[in-house]
């Protein structure tokens, strides 16, 4: 009985001391928080990392435009708060194509069309998409929409248009745009072809 006794008692005290170990006493990783900079923390690059020229600041590739971009162009308040661009005609009907070669570009500009273009314009472009019929998407495969220029097509996607709102903050590369009107002129049977210039490229279409 005496040995089930100290047993039971060498238990317990066992048991004990481990809340006392994990409870009580102090973690080695709080000792860490006693300890004053190292020296070499100060060369860490996350100190101070806007505050000092000699520290880099890399930032994964395609997240940040390090060597220039696309200037905006078009109307409206370009001195607001924050600044506003619309859909200028004269410049987009100026815009030229840069493409080389389109048909390079069709299977990205199939995948960001799809992305962000087949909800309204649908996917085959007859503006037959779940949101478009509700809208009144404009089919692509029109006379007047294959009549377009490249370049008036892509200031539609980067700026928007009637009830089509801008997509240049969601579709924000230029070239994916462009892969998007070579897409377009796929469907259209256009691809490479000149289009004629559009039909309100008049004076006093220019502003609308």
């Amino acid at each position: 009985m005496a040995r089930k006794s100290l047993a039971a008692l060498a238990l317990l005290g066992s048991l004990s001391g481990c809340n006392w170990y994990y409870n009580t006493l102090p973690s080695p990783d709080d000792l860490m928080k006693m300890v004053p900079w190292f020296d070499h923390m100060v060369k860490s690059p996350a100190v101070s990392p806007y505050k000092r020229a000699d520290v880099p600041r890399y930032t994964p590739k395609g997240a940040v435009p390090i060597t220039g971009g696309e200037a905006e162009w078009g109307i409206g308040n370009p001195g607001g708060n924050p600044p506003m661009y619309g859909f200028d005609t004269l410049t987009a009907n100026a815009l030229k194509n840069p493409t080389t070669d389109p048909a390079a570009t069709l299977a990205r500009g199939d995948t960001v069309y799809t992305n962000f273009c087949s909800a309204c314009h649908g996917g085959a472009g007859d503006g037959k998409g779940l949101v478009g019929v509700k809208m009144g998407a404009m089919s692509l495969l029109t006379d007047k929409a294959k009549g377009y220029g490249d370049g008036y097509i892509y200031s539609i996607v980067r700026y928007g248009r009637g009830v089509m709102p801008q997509y240049g903050d969601k579709i924000y590369r230029p070239t994916d745009r462009w892969a998007v009107v070579n897409y377009v002129r796929q469907m259209q049977g256009r691809l490479g072809q000149a289009s004629a210039v559009p039909a309100d490229s008049t004076a006093q279409g220019a502003k609308r």
